[in-house]
């Protein structure tokens, strides 16, 4: 099975990434997962469903170390032949 985690970490800093959300996007980066695309607002990651929900725990373990106050993710079933 595959999955496609979605995720921000707060608070929000416009001015530079905060300590919480580069060590959540190290976590997501260094995982064995593809089509990774990090941005400013929210962060999407895919891959086997194993290996997705051990990058969950280390995000949340580390950006909550980090400083986060508030993780929001969604994790959701990829269908194959369906978008």
């Amino acid at each position: 099975m595959r999955l496609r985690v979605e995720f921000t970490t707060e608070p929000f800093d416009l001015e530079e990434a905060p300590a919480h959300a580069v060590a959540a996007r190290e976590v997501i980066q260094k995982a064995e997962l593809d089509a990774v695309d990090v941005g400013p607002f929210g962060n999407t990651a895919e891959g086997e469903a194993g290996a997705v929900i051990e990058a969950v725990s280390a995000l949340l373990r580390d950006s909550l170390q980090a400083g986060a106050t508030r993780v929001s993710l969604q994790v959701n079933v990829i269908r194959e032949g369906v978008e």
